[in-house]
């Protein structure tokens, strides 16, 4: 790959989700990448994604690119959003070839290795789970595994929804209904033993989902495997900061309220 000599490694890295969500993200990439500057955008405007058409998504991730690299100058682009990166990461790098774009998907590879059951859960959205990277990404692990795919529609809105008037009853309503709809959970023959947060979202609803799965449930989620990716290829490409004291801007093309007080609660 060749390089836009108008990089510059001292230059912040830009991340983006639909809201919220992408917190989880950015907190795994602070904690592996301190001395790295971020620019956070929760397009809150426009989401949730999860419930909008390709064209939508795509158009979207290209206007936040545009607006990224022109108003922040950033050095590469990780899209913390599952549906975003399904729909629009692979636009990203054909119309932009020489920026590093990083995206997300949900951890089925590794859950299916994890599961002793053999039935492994994911939750996500529904664009996420009807996308082709997706269908692909499942039939690359054809094998003895099963996966239980459950399209959360509300779910990822219902969660931003609550740090905005902190009410978590939607929130636990609609876990309660989707986990439940996936069938037994534990470690007995035909139940899942693995679930994976297809949704950068769902991470916030960790506290709600867990009794309801039960305790030996292996949850998987993404923040640490795209920041050690993240960090790894930057550093490949020459565009690891020097070291210093990163620092984060938080961006909302909506109200930031939500976003602010996610932001705290994660110590970002």
């Amino acid at each position: 790959m060749s390089l836009d000599p108008s990089l510059n490694r001292q230059a912040p890295i830009g991340v983006f989700d639909s809201g919220v969500g992408g917190l989880s993200i950015l907190q795994a990439l602070r904690q592996r990448m301190p001395s790295e500057d971020f620019v956070y955008l929760a397009d809150s405007a426009h989401a949730p994604y999860g419930e909008r058409d390709a064209a939508f998504v795509r158009e979207r991730a290209l206007a936040v690119w545009h607006a990224l690299r022109d108003e922040h100058r950033v050095k590469a682009l990780v899209v913390a959003c599952n549906t975003a990166t399904a729909l629009a990461i692979q636009h990203l790098r054909d119309d932009h070839p020489a920026v590093a774009f990083f995206g997300v998907e949900p951890a089925v590879k590794p859950a299916a290795a994890l599961s002793q059951t053999h039935r492994v859960g994911v939750m996500a959205t529904p664009a996420t789970l009807g996308s082709d990277k997706f269908v692909q990404l499942l039939d690359s692990l054809k094998g003895n595994t099963a996966f239980v795919l459950q399209a959360c529609e509300g779910l990822a809105d219902a969660i931003e929804q609550q740090w905005l008037d902190g009410n978590d009853a939607p929130v636990k309503a609609l876990c309660k209904k989707y986990v439940s709809a996936m069938g037994p959970f534990g470690s007995q023959a035909g139940a899942i033993d693995t679930l994976v947060l297809g949704c950068t979202h769902y991470p916030f609803a960790l506290p709600l989902l867990r009794p309801l799965v039960g305790a030996g449930v292996t949850i998987l989620e993404t923040g640490e495997p795209v920041a050690r990716h993240t960090q790894q290829a930057l550093a490949e490409r020459g565009l690891l900061a020097d070291s210093k004291v990163g620092c984060v801007t938080l961006i909302a093309t909506g109200n930031a309220q939500s976003l602010q007080r996610a932001a705290l609660t994660l110590g970002i």
